[in-house]
């Protein structure tokens, strides 16, 4: 008899995903709060303000009425016609059909259903250095490679034409582009957005934009690569619910791209979830066509976080941290307190969460390149009285080990 159980025998492509340091922190965070500790988290990426009111109405009317069972899996044909209404106007694409658009459980589900769905081994993709862990993992358990572009700091952490441009082979069928940027809160310009996508038509190459932060802008102009009047013939374009309409636990996602593919990426649908929660569409279609006005409060708030959250890391001793465009992210640079330390970037978020019940993750995936080693992933949805609290905790922290060095 093997030593091994066999239900501890997982097949490699499995054995490809892990664990996201956010939620890993997350589980860390609350061990440590088990211990009676007073816990302030810039961990992970969920807004602090509530589903709007409205929204939460329609799900309950929904289940009040009985809307509990199968529906059509690409989703139910109103929430398909609003998310194409609204999209075409939201990017100015204009003329999206809700044939064209297919529902997923949650980003992540659009994440896995478009690589899994498109690249075969061998396969090579382009991903962001750093980025969000569930591209690249994903694209490994599809057998691909994932080919790393590491965002630099005094480019703003964009993704630049010339650097994919440097990185395309033969063997390149996918970009991914997310932008804005999780978790650097960098925004592309139009000027990359319209390079990316020219170096991708020239060379026949998918580009899976995933935009989900689009509403979180507070300096400059966001612009879609459905601004592209050739989308349908290489777009992947990838939205939810999740972060405007603070809809994390709902798990309401989207693709919009060719409607023929739609329909081989609806068989997917099929075999894998069948279809998306029934009343939760009912509620999406609300979100879409319901009043808008609440974000501006939402946004307003954000960007004062934004701003108290980037002058008070700045006055921090060691640290410095870029003015990001978009998203509810920052990504400080610790890289001279590390140095002064001997420590490394994990280490030093371990510190500060053990010892100042403060969650301020790594911006270190498990990339090989390890561009975000020497940064930490801040997310600023908490108030403002409690990113002050958190901040003065960092600094006492920081300020200890400056002192021991």
């Amino acid at each position: 008899m093997s030593a091994e159980k066999p239900t501890l025998s997982f097949s490699n492509s499995v054995l490809q995903l892990e664990m996201e340091k956010a939620f890993e922190y997350l589980d860390k965070a609350r061990e440590v709060a088990s211990r009676g500790v007073d816990v302030i988290s810039f961990g992970i990426g969920q807004p602090d303000t509530p589903t709007p009111e409205h929204i939460r109405e329609a799900a309950k009317k929904a289940l009040d009425e009985g809307f509990t069972g199968y529906v059509s899996p690409p989703g139910i044909p109103e929430l398909r016609e609003a998310i194409a209404n609204y999209i075409s106007e939201f990017t100015g694409a204009g003329d999206i059909k809700p044939e064209e658009v297919i529902v997923t459980p949650g980003g992540k589900g659009a994440i896995f259903m478009a690589i899994a769905s498109y690249i075969s081994p061998g396969d090579e993709v382009i991903v962001q250095d750093p980025g969000f862990p569930a591209y690249e993992c994903t694209v490994r358990y599809a057998g691909g490679k994932p080919v790393f572009i590491p965002l630099k700091e005094e480019e703003g952490f964009r993704l630049t034409p010339e650097a994919v441009q440097e990185h395309i082979t033969p063997k390149t069928k996918m970009i991914i582009l997310n932008n804005p940027h999780n978790p650097t809160g960098s925004m592309c310009t139009k000027q990359d957005i319209q390079g990316i996508l020219e170096i991708a038509k020239e060379n026949g190459i998918i580009v899976l934009s995933d935009e989900i932060y689009d509403h979180f802008i507070y300096e400059g102009q966001f612009h879609s690569v459905l601004e592209d009047p050739d989308w349908r013939d290489y777009i992947l374009y990838l939205n939810g619910f999740s972060k405007t309409y603070s809809m994390t636990g709902w798990r309401l996602g989207y693709i919009i791209t060719n409607a023929k593919a739609i329909e081989r990426l609806t068989v997917f649908a099929v075999n894998n979830f069948s279809c998306v929660t029934s009343f939760a569409q009912k509620a999406a279609v609300v979100a879409l066509t319901g009043p808008q006005d609440f974000f501006k409060e939402v946004l307003a708030e954000y960007r004062r976080r934004r701003d108290f959250t980037v002058e008070a890391f700045n006055s921090l001793p060691g640290v410095r941290v870029l003015k990001a465009p978009a998203t509810f992210y920052l990504f400080p640079n610790v890289k001279e307190i590390l140095e002064q330390t001997g420590m490394t970037t994990e280490q030093f978020s371990l510190k500060m969460l053990e010892e100042k019940g403060v969650v301020m993750p790594p911006g270190v995936p498990s990339f090989p390149l390890k561009a975000g080693e020497g940064y930490v992933r801040v997310s600023y949805v908490q108030p403002i009285e409690r990113i002050k609290q958190g901040v003065e905790r960092l600094r006492q922290g920081i300020e200890e080990l400056l002192e021991k060095a």
